[in-house]
């Protein structure tokens, strides 16, 4: 098992697969922070070097990702709430807010967006 900020990560895991386990690092992200370590696409997280763990681990601790990613995220939705913003409505009701189709495709949304409305069926401001 190799630890890389906060996570166990098996030997056989890709570092690109393991890296992208973290919220808010996506396929590109990964790949520059690869890039930046000189680390090949299909390398391993067993085969990485003591050194280059420790600097993964630096470099994730520099990035806003995980809990303080996620709390920024619900800080402007709570903000746009407030202010009584469309779109904040839109995340308040559990609707769509990017102007996607409600008439006939609204059940993905209501699912998705159930976590923010809390959990009842009312609208909570």
């Amino acid at each position: 098992m190799v630890f890389i900020f906060g996570f166990n990560f098996t030997e056989q895991t890709l570092v690109k697969r393991s890296l992208e386990t973290f919220y808010g690092i996506g396929p590109k992200v990964s790949q520059r922070i690869m890039a930046r370590f000189h680390i090949q696409p299909w390398a391993k997280v067993g085969s990485l070097k003591n050194s280059t763990v420790m600097d993964l681990t630096a470099e994730l601790s520099e990035m806003k990702i995980e809990n303080d990613l996620r709390r920024e995220v619900q800080d402007n939705i709570r903000r746009l709430k407030d202010m009584g913003t469309y779109r904040g409505r839109r995340h308040a009701m559990g609707l769509p807010v990017r102007g996607q189709r409600t008439r006939t495709q609204i059940a993905t949304a209501r699912r998705l967006n159930k976590i923010e409305r809390g959990g009842s069926g009312r609208v909570q401001m």
